[in-house]
């Protein structure tokens, strides 16, 4: 696979994950009164428009999404059972939040800093937005801690 499409298959990849993640996460806090909820859901659907947009991107370009594997999904799915019933305040929830999306600044940022001067300007501007988001993210999910 070419750099040019490395770039998009990650962000489709991980925000993929953040909304598989994220899903579950609704799911797990469904019936309790947490006023994490809100903000949890307006990341949701960050997630899933970034996840929409690099698919297109994928699609135009001939290239088949390929999610994350089961193994990883569920692995993610028992993390987050595991830390809700622990600990379902909304700085844990936060602070579980943070986690991720941390994993993902960092990755997203290594990947805009490799990335060549040939590459696509578009692919480049949405995984800059893609990091953006994830930081804004992280910024209002500190207010919970």
């Amino acid at each position: 696979m070419n750099k040019q499409c490395e770039l998009i298959e990650k962000i489709y990849k991980d925000a993929a994950m953040g909304r598989y993640s994220t899903q579950k996460l609704l799911s797990n806090l469904k019936g309790k009164d947490n006023k994490i909820t809100g903000d949890v859901e307006e990341i949701l659907d960050g997630y899933s428009s970034f996840e929409e947009k690099a698919k297109n991107e994928l699609l135009a370009s001939d290239k088949q999404p390929v999610e994350e594997g089961s193994m990883a999904k569920m692995m993610s799915s028992m993390g987050i059972f595991k830390e809700v019933l622990a600990d379902n305040s909304d700085a844990a929830i936060a602070d579980l939040l943070i986690q991720g999306l941390s994993m993902g600044i960092i990755e997203m940022e290594k990947r805009i800093k490799g990335a060549s001067d040939d590459i696509n300007k578009d692919y480049l501007k949405l995984a800059k937005d893609f990091m953006k988001f994830q930081e804004k993210s992280k910024k209002k999910m500190e207010k919970y801690l």
